[in-house]
């Protein structure tokens, strides 16, 4: 089916990016450790990427596609374009507005994003220095969001799913250079942070021309079309950025503990492979799919498309949920423990990732569900729950912080508020007869936990056995080395001894994913509820 290719497009390169990501942090771990510096570096970049998942991410994928897609379906290309033009230039004057603004009063917000700094004059100065350094890298990646939703609903996913690694190219070679010491080194990462906004937009750019968008900058307006945009935008932004928002409250707080803010940036690092790869691209994947489903009125056909992302979703997030829960310690200390990234920072990031792994599954599914109401142009209704979510995230985190947990009461709050978010989604989607499980959901899901358990207990005992054996093996060789061996043999083993269980229990049928590999047929020839666009 056309989906899970478009799935595969955006996976394949989202997961490239979440590579490089990985070796981007394994670097900044040896290089930076878990501290001040790290801590205040973590933190400055969260801003800027949080504001883009507000503004970028969650407008354009929730208000964005659904009416370039109507732009096209029902005028002509070049009517839509003028409408990504409009959207364009509005979106780009309104957030070098915001930028300015951040760039003026960084002396007072850090006071805010950075309470740990409080007190220590040099902290703070480089709170906000690198701020204001990495603040405008928010305007490259809203203009990258909206091409990029161009491109998307053109059926172009390859350069908008790749365009993200630059960033992490960009910070690599920072990092592969020595540019001094620590506090030196976090302005230069900000630099490049900038620097990489740029290249994006250059490259995204290039895209559309090949593409034959026509993107021009015209003088902003509130045109009925734009003002649509920010109607269906504002509330569609704060419920796409639910968990972004739950970032910054508990990462805000964390600064207040010594190396809390990098120990769940390192765990964050870890379970955004499988959440980027899955739960953002099925979104994206899955929007302009059932928004085309629900214009033609084909809803048995979207109860399908929906019923197949939970599936897939499910398939590949469980094992590397419980894989998080099983072995924490393992994948910590294979992947981080270096240079300036101590044993006693291996083990509180440990914590922080095996809670987070309780939380995956939700967090993954709220990707998968919200596209059921953005869809519809209903906004509103996943924007509540995203609230409920964020209030729920902040109680819980102010009283387990300040009740003695420290950064694992953040890491249960974030987890929690995934939870009720996704909850309230999928009640609703079911009481509005929008989402309605199939048979095949049914049998197969069970099953894929099942699968998941079973995977989770053999490298719990592999986790415990093979680093004193490889240790055995080849003693010349350094600890850091044997554990990072012994998690590649571990997660390999994991990952055949799920594919295994899953094929002996019926939670996948190999007939099922060839028919879905097939060359779609006319939509004519098909049933609805059968394409499985």
């Amino acid at each position: 089916m056309r989906l899970l290719r478009n799935l595969g497009v955006i996976s394949i390169l989202t997961l490239l990016s979440r590579i490089a990501g990985l070796a981007r942090e394994i670097l900044t771990a040896a290089r930076l450790g878990a501290g001040p510096i790290a801590d205040t570096f973590f933190q400055a970049m969260t801003i800027p990427n949080t504001f883009r998942r507000v503004l970028a991410e969650g407008a354009f994928n929730a208000a964005f596609v659904p009416l370039y897609a109507r732009e096209l379906e029902d005028k002509d290309r070049a009517e839509a374009d003028r409408f990504a033009s409009e959207a364009l230039s509005f979106m780009a004057t309104f957030t070098t507005a915001l930028v300015i603004a951040f760039q003026i009063f960084a002396p007072w917000l850090a006071y805010i994003f950075f309470p740990g700094r409080i007190g220590d004059p040099d902290g703070m100065t480089l709170a906000v220095l690198l701020l204001q350094i990495m603040m405008p890298y928010l305007l490259a990646m809203v203009v990258t969001a909206l091409i990029s939703g161009g491109l998307n609903s053109n059926g172009r996913f390859a350069a908008a799913a790749g365009a993200p690694v630059l960033l992490n190219i960009a910070m690599i070679g920072v990092l592969l250079f020595d540019l001094g010491p620590p506090e030196e080194l976090v302005i230069w990462l900000a630099l490049s942070v900038t620097a990489s906004g740029v290249m994006q937009v250059a490259l995204l750019w290039t895209a559309a021309v090949r593409a034959k968008l026509h993107l021009r900058l015209l003088p902003p307006k509130l045109t009925p079309r734009v003002k649509r945009l920010i109607a269906l935008g504002v509330p569609g932004a704060l419920a796409a950025s639910a968990m972004q928002v739950n970032v910054v409250v508990t990462s805000s707080i964390a600064t207040l503990e010594e190396g809390a803010r990098s120990w769940l940036n390192y765990a964050e690092r870890l379970y955004q492979l499988p959440l980027g790869m899955i739960g953002i691209a099925m979104g994206i994947a899955l929007l302009p799919n059932l928004t085309r489903r629900v214009r033609s009125g084909d809803e048995k056909g979207g109860h399908f498309a929906m019923n197949r992302s939970i599936e897939i979703a499910l398939a590949l997030t469980l094992p590397a949920s419980f894989a998080f829960i099983a072995i924490p310690e393992l994948i910590t200390a294979g992947l981080y423990q270096r240079g300036q990234f101590t044993t006693q920072d291996t083990t509180n990031t440990a914590i922080a990732l095996a809670i987070a792994g309780l939380g995956l599954p939700a967090f993954v599914l709220v990707k998968v569900l919200a596209p059921g109401f953005f869809a519809r142009e209903d906004t509103k209704t996943p924007m509540r729950f995203a609230l409920a979510a964020v209030a729920v995230n902040f109680v819980f985190a102010m009283t387990l912080f300040f009740g003695g947990l420290g950064f694992v009461g953040l890491a249960i709050a974030s987890s929690l508020a995934g939870w009720v978010n996704a909850g309230l989604l999928a009640i609703t989607l079911r009481a509005r007869g929008l989402l309605l499980i199939d048979s095949r959901l049914v049998r197969t899901a069970p099953r894929l936990l099942l699968a998941s358990l079973i995977m989770a207990g053999a490298v719990w005992v592999l986790a415990r056995a093979l680093p004193p054996a490889v240790a055995g093996i080849a003693p010349m060789l350094d600890a850091s080395l044997h554990t990072l061996i012994s998690l590649v043999v571990v997660a390999g083993a994991g990952a055949g001894l799920f594919a295994i269980a899953c094929l002996a229990l019926g939670a996948v049928r190999p007939s099922e994913f060839a028919e879905a590999l097939k060359p779609q047929r006319s939509s004519k020839s098909l049933p609805a509820g059968d394409s499985g666009d």
